[in-house]
């Protein structure tokens, strides 16, 4: 540990991830503090059924451990473990995530810097499982990509469609970006707070791309360090629930589109997710001659009708009010 006042906090929200959480956490013990230190380790655990959070011991770490009774939602638990902190930059790390011994340093050393004072929020470049590089940070939505979406045209044709992420460029240079992959978002301290946390609204997905988008308004900028690495899995914990992953995507947009289209447009979108897209995504599934595919995807979005007359009739959709629809939402 050094000397230098540079605190970093690091928040991972687990949900079922077995050994991938020791994984994570086992990286970090190993990582270079070179220029900064650690605050707090915080591991939020939303109600695991596997004891993944349980037993943890990292004498290494400041390493503190919240245990919910049930799973309060991605956004919330972040926002809970990163509650009271003082740090002067938070990392919001997925458990199925793997920081090489560097890769903290370089992302301080990159915010610190005269080039990334404007910095507000961070990513780095991330490695599949094969070592690969990923194609992962992203513009932000736009009516278009959710039109595409629901009509099932980004699967037929995705090439022809890759205007969300980046696909055209091959990531092995740093730059800035509109938005950077959730798996690890890293952001200024004080950023973090005046935009008032992660809406916890939002269940699941979304509300690292709303965090985003309302830094950017506020004049800050998104950057993507490849000079910096980090192992990602992808999908650790939800994988094991695809129908309710879906049906929380589909939730999430649906607040999104709320939040930032206006009315008329979130309304029209709203009624092609409910009436068209379930039909695109069926057809598409018996073309693959994929029935998981098909029960997936009647399951989704039974649990979204079935949420219908909450998320209609919260004052969700009214900019500002915070009101969470995640567990509490399905039957």
């Amino acid at each position: 540990m050094t000397a230098h006042s540079t605190e970093l906090d690091i928040i991972i929200v687990n949900w079922n991830t077995g050994v991938q959480l020791q994984t994570c956490l086992a990286a970090l013990a190993e990582s270079q503090q070179v220029g900064y230190r650690f605050g707090r380790i915080v591991v939020v655990d939303n109600a695991s059924d596997d004891h993944s959070a349980d037993g943890l011991s990292y004498p290494v770490l400041p390493l503190v451990v919240i245990h919910n009774n049930m799973n309060r939602g991605f956004g919330a638990a972040c926002n809970q473990g990163a509650a009271g902190s003082t740090a002067d930059y938070l990392l919001f790390l997925n458990p199925d995530a793997r920081v090489l011994e560097d890769t903290l340093s370089k992302s301080i050393k990159w915010m610190e810097s005269s080039e990334g004072r404007r910095t507000g929020v961070s990513g780095v470049q991330i490695l599949d499982d094969s070592g690969e590089v990923a194609r992962t940070c992203a513009r932000f939505p736009t009516t278009r990509l959710f039109i595409l979406k629901m009509l099932g045209l980004n699967r037929l044709f995705p090439r022809s469609f890759s205007e969300h992420f980046y696909l055209e460029w091959d990531h092995r240079e740093s730059r800035a970006v509109e938005q950077v992959i959730g798996a690890y978002f890293f952001v200024r301290g004080s950023v973090f707070t005046d935009m008032g946390a992660f809406d916890e609204r939002f269940f699941l997905y979304f509300e690292e791309v709303d965090l985003s988008l309302r830094a950017k308004r506020a004049g800050w900028v998104t950057y993507y360090l490849a000079t910096a690495q980090c192992y990602h899995a992808g999908c650790g914990s939800t994988n094991q629930v695809r129908a309710r992953r879906l049906f929380y995507s589909l939730q999430s947009r649906i607040f999104y589109s709320f939040k930032h289209f206006g009315m008329p447009t979130a309304i029209g979108l709203l009624l092609a997710t409910l009436l068209i897209e379930p039909v695109t995504r069926v057809v598409n599934a018996i073309l693959r001659g994929s029935l998981t595919e098909i029960s997936e995807a009647a399951h989704a979005y039974l649990l979204l009708w079935r949420a219908l007359p909450s998320i209609l009739g919260s004052q969700y959709l009214r900019e500002g009010q915070v009101q969470k629809l995640g567990a509490e939402a399905l039957p």
